[in-house]
Formats: C-alpha cells, sequence, structure tokens
C-alpha cells in the first residue's frame, strides 16, 4: 500500500466506516486495530485499553497468530514507551524501538520489530488507550541501507486522524454497552416484580389451601380431597409462572447462541411445561444488531406469554423469516382471541404497548390481528441493520 496525499484520505474514510459498523467494544477495538495495520502497511499492530492497576483491561493485535500471542505469554504492564503513550499523551515514531532508552525486552516468543509508531487514543483529556504499528513494510534495499523510521509524518498524520473517530467509535461503544446493562438491570426488575405479584400469591393461595385440607381430612375427607386437588393445580400454575420467569432471565443465549437457536430452545421449553404444542421455524434469516435481536426476543416472549396463559390454544407457532434487509417475527395462535379494540378501551393492553415500545426503539413495527373465537397473530417487523 502506498499512502501518497491523495490515497491516505479515501482509506481512512474506509476505516472510519468500518469502525461505526460496530457496537460492542470489542469488536470495535479489533476493527481499530485491523484498519490501522491495514491503512499503514505494517506487520504488526496493536490497541491496549489501560486498567486503574498498571495493566490493561484489554489488549488487542493484529499480525500476530493466535499460537504466537499464546506463546508469549501474559499481558504487558504500563511501562516504556506505552506507558509514556498513556501518561504524556504524545505520539511516538521511533526508526528502531530497541535503541530507544525506554526500551525494556519482550518475551522469547515476541516477533522481532523494529520501526515504530504510536499514538495515544484519547476522549478530551481522557486516554483511552495506546495505538502502535511496528515494522513498516518498504523495499528491502531502503531497510538494509537504514534510512531512518520507515513510518513517515504523513502516517503519522494518518494515524492521528485515525485515533481521534477510533475515540469516538470506542467511547459510543462504551455508551451501548452500558445502556445494554441499565437494560438488563430494568428487566431484572420487573421480572422481580412479576414475580412477587404472581408466583408469591399463588404459593400464599397453596400454603391457605394445604392447611385448609389438613384440618378438613379427618371431619370431612370428601372436602379435603376437592382441597388436595386444588393444592396441585395451584402447584402446577406456581411452577408455569416459574418456568416463564427462567425463560426471561436468559437473554444472555443470545449472545452465546444467537437468535434462532435461542427462540429454538424457548420454543422447546415451552412446548414440553404447557399443553398447548408450541413450534418454531425459522426461513432464511441475517444476521442482525444485538439491539434488535433483543427486541424480537422479548417480543417473542410477550406474545408467547400471553398465548399460552390467556388464549386457551391448543396450537402457538413462532416464525421468523427474512423481510428484505431486514426480519419478521410472527407469533400466532389458534386460542380463544379478542377484540384489540376493546382491549385497549378497557386499559387491559396484554403487554400490547410494551410490544410497540420495543418495536418501535429499534425502528420496527408491530401489528396485532386477532377477533373472538379466531386466534390472534403478532408481527414485528424491523429493518436490516
Amino acid at each position: 500500500m502506498t499512502n501518497g496525499p491523495g490515497a491516505g484520505i479515501p482509506a481512512v474514510s474506509t476505516a472510519i466506516l468500518a469502525m461505526s459498523r460496530h457496537l460492542e467494544v470489542r469488536d470495535v477495538l479489533k476493527t481499530i486495530v485491523a484498519s490501522a495495520r491495514e491503512l499503514l502497511d505494517a506487520e504488526y499492530a496493536a490497541l491496549g485499553v489501560p486498567d486503574d492497576h498498571g495493566g490493561f483491561a484489554q489488549f488487542v493485535v493484529d499480525g500476530v497468530s493466535a499460537e504466537q500471542w499464546k506463546a508469549i505469554g501474559p499481558l504487558p504492564r504500563q511501562h516504556g514507551i506505552l506507558a509514556a503513550m498513556l501518561h504524556n499523551a504524545t505520539p511516538e515514531r521511533l526508526a528502531d524501538v530497541r535503541e530507544d532508552p525506554r526500551f525494556g525486552g519482550w518475551p522469547a516468543a515476541h516477533p522481532e520489530m523494529s520501526d515504530f509508531l504510536g499514538l495515544p487514543v484519547a476522549d478530551g483529556d481522557e486516554i483511552l488507550g495506546a495505538l502502535f504499528l511496528a515494522n513498516k513494510r518498504r523495499p528491502a534495499a531502503a531497510a538494509a541501507r537504514g534510512e531512518g523510521c520507515g513510518f513517515t509524518e504523513e502516517d503519522e498524520r494518518l494515524l492521528g486522524i485515525l485515533a481521534q473517530h477510533a475515540a469516538i467509535a470506542l467511547t459510543n461503544a462504551r455508551l451501548y454497552e452500558r445502556s445494554r446493562e441499565l437494560t438488563i438491570a430494568g428487566e431484572r426488575a420487573r421480572l422481580a416484580h412479576e414475580l412477587h405479584d404472581a408466583v408469591a400469591q399463588k404459593l400464599f393461595s397453596l400454603r391457605l389451601t394445604a392447611q385448609a385440607a389438613t384440618a378438613l381430612v379427618d371431619r370431612d375427607p370428601a372436602r379435603a380431597k376437592d382441597e388436595l386437588h386444588q393444592v396441585a393445580a395451584l402447584a402446577a400454575e406456581a411452577a408455569d409462572e416459574l418456568r416463564a420467569a427462567v425463560v426471561e432471565l436468559r437473554p444472555a443465549a443470545l449472545d452465546e447462541d444467537g437468535l434462532i437457536a435461542t427462540l429454538r430452545s424457548q420454543a422447546q421449553v415451552l412446548d414440553r411445561a404447557h399443553s398447548a404444542r408450541v413450534t418454531f421455524a425459522a426461513h432464511s434469516v441475517r444476521a442482525l444488531p444485538a439491539a434488535q435481536e433483543e427486541a424480537l426476543l422479548r417480543v417473542a416472549q410477550e406474545a408467547l406469554h400471553n398465548a399460552l396463559r390467556h388464549s386457551g390454544a391448543e396450537r402457538v407457532e413462532v416464525t421468523l423469516a427474512r423481510s428484505g434487509q431486514g426480519a419478521l417475527l410472527r407469533i400466532s395462535d389458534d386460542g380463544c382471541g379478542f377484540d384489540p379494540g376493546a382491549v385497549r378501551r378497557a386499559g387491559r393492553h396484554l403487554g400490547l404497548v410494551s410490544m410497540r415500545d420495543r418495536a418501535s426503539g429499534v425502528g420496527g413495527k408491530l401489528t396485532v390481528e386477532s377477533e373472538p373465537g379466531k386466534g390472534t397473530a403478532v408481527e414485528m417487523e424491523v429493518p436490516g441493520g
């Protein structure tokens, strides 16, 4: 790659666009490092995010294989040139990093590096990390003649532009992850409230009914038998509430398994837990941004809850299909149905307001089709990322 005045800026623009496509911090860090290495045509690139204890909370490299990285050993400490960039917020461009008086050596498995260019990634006065590259690719003859640092002033200028946008991308990713943490905390608080209202009440009723049955065993066995049947029914309802809560507490499966596998797993759990037949099918679905996948999962959970608790359905079908660059989720049942207009007028929303808020929050839309005696279909469509 040749970074002349005309070639550098378009390459930087491409790198910035690549960074903006990611919201997870780790993905942003990887993209910054890979973009910097490609932009300046270097053998190695790395970005370290410092912690508060003299080390690095995250350290991402590009140009080093997984086997090499494992052999190198523990992450570096904040010392030498890395510390200078982190503490002084100044760029470093060296012809041979090994000859710098601050150089403290590296592990035996570490690749040999000479040319060095490093810049801090800063948001105002806050140093977010240190971005550095090593071993500028250049003609062998020039390197053999020892013609100074392979990285040029133009390289430093381009990397400076990239570092400024990297700071923005990294800050946005941190804010996004924080907002997700707050959302999860809110969901857990909501579930705790629901558990208190639903399960706790059923367990209280269960206790009273069991006490009544105990009192009636000797003097009225027939009534005691009826009370015990009621105990069994209340226990089953409480178990159903707990199963539903457990399913809702598993959004982390999205990160590990993806939306399709998570929906399929939850459909299987609910199919075993309820008398209704619950099925799931997916058709040509593309990967979606994390926020959209979480919204689709939450709407599916709410719609399934309604179908299994209120409709008396014998069959509930969940489908997820590709829709343009996005996806279409549909939950349909053959239950009793309802009049959506009457439900709104009566103030009984069956979670419809929450579902619509989730859909609009990710740029999607929610539609509900139902009428008494003809079942219900809930559809949520989201655009592509």
